[in-house]
């Protein structure tokens, strides 16, 4: 619940539009507005989710049925979105990130003409301040990964790079965590990325024209409050747009769909020594212009061999 422990800055009234799913102890999860230190329902609307299928006028008309305001303390937020399909991922496509990953693999770099796209599977997103639940049994090197992640809002393929922000319905912040040693074991990263618990999404969703350019962006990421990770958008190596107009070639994307465009340096298995996530351990992804994406994470113990 927003309060306790909770790190959720309230918008001022000149703040980004932010889109959330929230409940409260007597009502189930449902879309609303941050309205400055409170949240207006947005009435006749299941979902997010459903809110984004709209067209942008049923869209406008939908974000003007406002429900009477619940106060922002006390309401528990979800994550923004829970989309049909995997959540898209761009790898490495941070240059610093790229080198710091091609020296521990004692491999010289080669940066690859096209973004490298993975994904992760809707039963790994975890809401914002909700405690990840990762098994010791599993992996022993679940390390973390903050990356802005793209909102599709409208049906589109084969997107033209020079128009491909115009499909964005908004912006929100995304922990891509990952098993390493899960995702090392074979050539595929699917499996290390995708576990249970290992894509928290939130807090909420700031419309793209509030966002204006994404490539303008700090991403950082905290863990017991000590800076892990921090750059520019801007030296993102395939743009937001690039990204957008590669994953459409021959493939439609759907508005809900959600795009993750990869992290910067400073991920925990590059470290000297490697660091990895530990029980107990808080996690902080903030994004300027979004706001902080806030998981503790419990980690069972291993197996014991005998």
């Amino acid at each position: 619940m927003v309060g306790k422990g909770r790190v959720f800055s309230v918008p001022d009234s000149e703040a980004p539009l932010r889109f959330v799913l929230f409940s409260t102890p007597s009502s189930t999860p449902r879309p609303g507005i941050v309205d400055g230190e409170t949240i207006r329902p947005l009435e006749g609307i299941e979902s997010l989710d459903a809110l984004v299928a709209l067209d942008p006028a049923a869209r406008t008309a939908a974000t003007a049925r406002l429900g009477d305001p619940v106060g922002l303390a006390g309401t528990c937020l979800h994550a923004p979105l829970h989309p049909r399909k995997n959540v898209f991922c761009v790898g490495r496509n941070y240059l610093a990130h790229a080198e710091e990953g091609a020296r521990v693999r004692g491999e010289e770099l080669k940066l690859p003409s096209v973004p490298t796209l993975f994904t992760k599977a809707p039963t790994a997103i975890a809401d914002p301040d909700a405690t990840l639940h990762l098994s010791g049994a599993v992996s022993q090197a679940y390390d973390w990964e903050a990356e802005l992640a793209v909102v599709i809002g409208t049906r589109c393929k084969d997107v033209p790079e020079a128009s491909a922000l115009e499909v964005v319905f908004g912006y929100t912040c995304l922990n891509d965590v990952t098993a390493r040693d899960v995702q090392r074991a074979t050539t595929q990263w699917f499996k290390g990325k995708t576990l249970d618990d290992t894509c928290p999404l939130g807090p909420w969703i700031v419309s793209a024209d509030e966002i204006g350019d994404p490539q303008q962006l700090d991403v950082s990421l905290r863990v017991n409050g000590v800076t892990k990770q921090h750059a520019s958008t801007a030296v993102m190596i395939f743009s937001v747009a690039r990204c957008i107009a590669e994953l459409s070639k021959g493939m439609t994307l759907e508005p809900g769909d959600i795009i993750a465009t990869g992290t910067p340096e400073g991920v925990g298995f590059a470290r000297t020594p490697p660091e990895f996530l530990k029980d107990g351990d808080v996690m902080e992804v903030e994004i300027s212009k979004i706001g902080v994406l806030r998981n503790p994470v419990a980690i069972s113990a291993a197996a014991a061999t005998h």
